[in-house]
């Protein structure tokens, strides 16, 4: 049998078989299927049947390519994100830089953690999604989590920086429309040690303060809008910051106020020539893991945030005013047996020895009356030169975003200079404070303090010559002799050649200043011989140590600092020295 033959009788057959299943076909439509398949002209028959199959075959094959198409769409459709929640995925996916102190070790860096979104659109069962992500996360069980799977948004947040548990309690829960995004969470080892330095960042791991702020408005902010910061490879950037000194001068300083019962407190360590600071600590301070305690009040940045009378610890500029200025020599000399009666207020001392002092006298016994009459030798306008020549009455430039600037007189009278020379009248923040210190123990050159490395050399490309080295060197001597004989005794470190200047400011309250309460500092530099740092502790309404005891800088700031300098001297490379000549600076 020919093959034609064969598919015939094959056709036939089915045909037969179709009949039985269907209950047969009608006469014409029968003889119309007999006659496509008769005898006659049998080959051309079998070849259009061939065409039309092959017709019918392509015809299947674009319907159900078009079927397939179209479903492969919508399922593309159904995973493709939508805008508001691509939106959220870019804006969590940026990364930040590691902060590292000075030897190399991490003060903040960024760990991997997961956040819940819902899409609520794709939620059928809110009150069974709310039921089970309640027993997971209690905290979503209210009315706001239902207000946010009921509204017509796209995408909303249910709750940022899952733990790997939580994460997993939930993924287990296969609740349709609720998913996680993977985000960078910024964590801070050292907690609470730095806290004001590195400042901190917000859920979306952008600075909102200290370091972290000031590297945003570096370009790290505009990169991470690009989108350009996303797990990319940043290079660690490096403070000036020794992680080992930060702790020794928070912990030195949370010892003196439990020990005085100081309700706040203030230590600076500033590299005297290259303007580095090594540690800065101002208590109470924040956890920067923990970002809302940055917004309570008493945790303020005292140190550059802060403006305070500095008391006594302005006499060291009024002083060193006046022997810049030629008018006043070392060997000069200063009735302070009287009181001075100005405009109906009257200046007199804390300890008065009521007779003629010489200039190193004024300094040690800490003379108001001897140092305003030092003040009044060089006049209103010199006065007024000076300090801001010294950047003590403008405001301070330095990475941090936190820094106040001081408070100045509004009209500069003689009574005004008068107060000012002893540091009443005039409000400025520590580090200020310490900044123009500096300045007259590097030789005259003041420095802009800097929270990152800098050599020497890129120090004095930008330094400013604001006094003479021999009125450096003269400061210098009135710093040690006050550590040797006057207030500062209680700051000596053997071997370390510490000098030193007392401040004991009566606090205002209520525009009146109250006896009671005082702000003690103590701003020294060591070691003497070749100064490279100044330390400053402020401590605030600190009280006396025992019954019977005095509550002056002197008695709790100067031990402070003799604390700070005693551990933070070695780790600094400060060898000490025991040389008879190296304990004293002054000359006879």
């Amino acid at each position: 049998m020919s093959a034609a033959a064969e598919t015939r009788s094959r056709l036939h057959s089915l045909l037969e078989r179709f009949r039985r299943e269907k209950g047969g076909a009608s006469a014409q439509r029968q003889a119309i299927v007999e006659e496509r398949f008769s005898d006659r002209n049998g080959d051309r028959n079998i070849d259009l049947s061939g065409n039309r199959l092959r017709i019918a075959v392509v015809g299947f094959l674009v319907v159900y390519g078009i079927i397939t198409g179209r479903l492969v769409l919508l399922g593309m459709a159904e995973v493709q994100p939508s805008l508001a929640l691509q939106s959220a995925r870019d804006s969590v996916a940026a990364a930040r830089p590691n902060l590292i102190d000075r030897n190399g070790v991490i003060l903040a860096t960024d760990i991997k953690t997961s956040s819940l979104y819902a899409e609520p659109y794709k939620i059928n069962y809110i009150d069974d999604a709310i039921e089970k992500l309640s027993a997971v996360l209690p905290e979503l069980g209210t009315m706001a989590t239902r207000r946010k799977l009921e509204s017509k948004a796209r995408f909303v947040w249910l709750k940022r920086e899952l733990t790997p548990q939580q994460q997993q309690a939930i993924h287990e829960l296969g609740i349709p429309g609720v998913g996680f995004i993977p985000e960078n969470r910024r964590f801070y080892p050292g907690g609470s040690t730095a806290g004001h330095i590195v400042g901190t960042v917000n859920i979306d791991n952008q600075g909102i303060g200290g370091l972290e702020k000031y590297i945003d408005g570096q370009g790290l902010a505009v990169l991470q809008k690009m989108g350009m910061s996303a797990d990319s490879d940043m290079r660690p950037v490096k403070l000036s910051v020794d992680l080992r000194v930060q702790h020794a001068i928070r912990d030195e300083l949370k010892r003196a106020m439990e020990r005085y019962k100081a309700i706040a407190a203030v230590g600076i360590v500033l590299n005297v020539k290259t303007g580095e600071v090594m540690g800065m600590s101002s208590l109470p301070d924040f956890n920067p893991n923990d970002p809302k305690q940055a917004l309570e009040k008493n945790r303020l940045n005292r140190a550059t945030a802060g403006v305070f009378e500095m008391g006594s610890v302005f006499k060291t500029f009024t002083t060193a005013m006046a022997l810049d200025s030629g008018l006043v020599k070392m060997s000069d000399s200063f009735d302070a047996r009287n009181p001075i009666r100005i405009g109906g207020f009257t200046i007199s001392d804390f300890h008065a020895k009521r007779r003629i002092l010489k200039v190193p006298e004024i300094f040690i016994f800490s003379s108001n009356i001897g140092t305003a009459k030092m003040a009044r030798t060089v006049g209103i306008d010199g006065q007024r030169e000076f300090l801001k020549r010294l950047g003590l009455t403008t405001r301070m430039h330095t990475e941090l975003p936190e820094v106040a600037r001081p408070l100045r007189p509004r009209k500069w009278t003689e009574l005004t200079s008068m107060t000012v020379s002893f540091g009443h009248g005039i409000s400025v923040t520590p580090m200020q404070t310490a900044v123009a210190a500096a300045a007259l123990m590097n030789g005259g050159r003041l420095i802009s303090p800097t929270f990152f490395p800098r050599t020497e050399k890129e120090a004095m490309s930008h330094a400013k010559q604001v006094v003479k080295p021999e009125t450096s060197l003269a400061m210098r001597e009135l710093f040690r002799l006050n550590a040797l004989k006057g207030s500062g005794r209680k700051a000596e470190v053997p071997g370390y050649v510490v000098g030193g200047k007392t401040g004991t400011a009566e606090k205002v309250v209520n525009g009146r200043y109250d006896r009671s309460k005082r702000r003690n500092s103590f701003l020294a530099a060591f070691p003497m011989t070749d100064p490279k740092y100044v330390v400053l502790v402020v401590l605030d309404e600190p009280k006396p140590e025992k019954k019977g005891m005095y509550a002056t800088a002197g008695w709790n700031a100067a031990p402070t600092v003799a604390g700070i300098i005693r551990r933070s001297a070695p780790m600094l490379g400060i060898s000490p020295e025991f040389d008879a000549k190296s304990t004293v600076l002054v000359s006879n």
